[in-house]
């Protein structure tokens, strides 16, 4: 299980440092690949399997799961941590997810997001804290 929070940098040909605990779980290989929100989700091949099921077990009729099978599985690429721990961030992922220096990167359990830093901040985490205890309640999630 993907979990924490950590800062890092980008370099200018892509490379971002994987902290060494998502290395671990993540193994040798490993699928990165468009997110929501305008970040990056990052999956073992495990994980990324059984996403990747659940993607292609949905209605071919239906046009919002045809958008969801092209934007998940069209984005997504296969990659490796290099000898310094780094992983290479494809050009057109880069910039769905706004990625040019700082970055901060997310494990939210089946999964690693990775985030524009300054996006993060600005939107990625709940404002009103309340609100989604709330949302937690109507789901059956009980804190």
């Amino acid at each position: 299980m993907f979990k924490g929070e950590y800062s890092h940098t980008i370099d200018a040909k892509g490379r971002l440092i994987m902290p060494s605990k998502y290395r671990e779980l993540l193994g040798e290989s490993f699928v990165v690949t468009r997110g929501f929100d305008n970040c990056l989700f990052v999956f073992d091949q495990e994980g990324w399997e059984k996403f990747e099921s659940d993607l292609r077990a949905l209605p071919i009729a239906s046009s919002n799961a045809r958008k969801l099978q092209r934007f998940f599985i069209g984005g997504a690429v296969e990659a490796e941590i290099d000898k310094q721990g780094r992983v290479l961030i494809p050009g057109v992922l880069r910039e769905h997810a706004k990625l040019e220096k700082n970055i901060t990167l997310l494990g939210v359990g089946s999964h690693i997001e990775i985030w524009n830093k300054e996006s993060w901040e600005q939107g990625g985490s709940f404002d009103n804290l309340d609100e989604a205890a709330e949302q937690l309640m109507e789901l059956g999630i009980m804190i």
